[in-house]
């Protein structure tokens, strides 16, 4: 036999060879994410990932300090705490919880906690809000918050719309 055609008859097995594992790759892929397809076909895809955030935010909130509407309205009156919060500037801009500060969770760093929280002693209360119950952007605040030392970190768990609605005191940038 020609060296040529060894050579054309290892690389034909090969290639052979490596469209098998391909295939064999793809339908394993398959089988294991057949849930995530299956809700892809059927639209509720989007609902799915939603129960599971839920879910997953339940577990975390757990070990986190969480206040209901009516107590931390209290906190906020006897100027305790200091409110943060973790939505968007632009949504901070708008309208915010009276004296609260902006630590939005989509900027979070190191440097913005030292900037925003400078002179604040890490057991002072906090309390972390974002923009309504659905809303997971204060658990993400305060879990940074609590990873950098800060010991007294509360999340409000009605968020902004919640209190606006109640018409407790707010304030704009101007």
């Amino acid at each position: 036999m020609s060296r040529g055609l060894i050579v054309r008859s290892t690389m034909a097995s090969d290639l052979t060879w490596a469209v098998c594992l391909a295939l064999l790759g793809a339908a394993l892929g398959l089988v294991a994410q057949w849930g995530v397809i299956r809700h892809g076909w059927q639209g509720t895809l989007e609902l799915q990932i939603a129960a599971v955030e839920k879910v997953e935010a339940t577990r975390r909130l757990a070990a986190i300090q969480t206040y209901p509407l009516d107590q931390v309205l209290s906190i906020h009156q006897e100027g305790r705490a200091v409110f943060i919060d973790a939505r968007e500037p632009a949504e901070y801009r708008e309208l915010h919880i009276a004296r609260a500060v902006s630590l939005p969770a989509s900027q979070i760093s190191v440097r913005q906690v030292a900037a925003t929280l400078a002179g604040i002693a890490r057991d002072h209360p906090i309390v972390v809000y974002c923009g309504s119950a659905d809303c997971h952007a204060s658990l993400r605040v305060a879990e940074f918050l609590q990873k950098q030392g800060y010991t007294q970190v509360a999340v409000y768990v009605g968020g902004f719309r919640a209190w606006d609605e109640a018409g407790y005191p707010v304030d704009i940038v101007r």
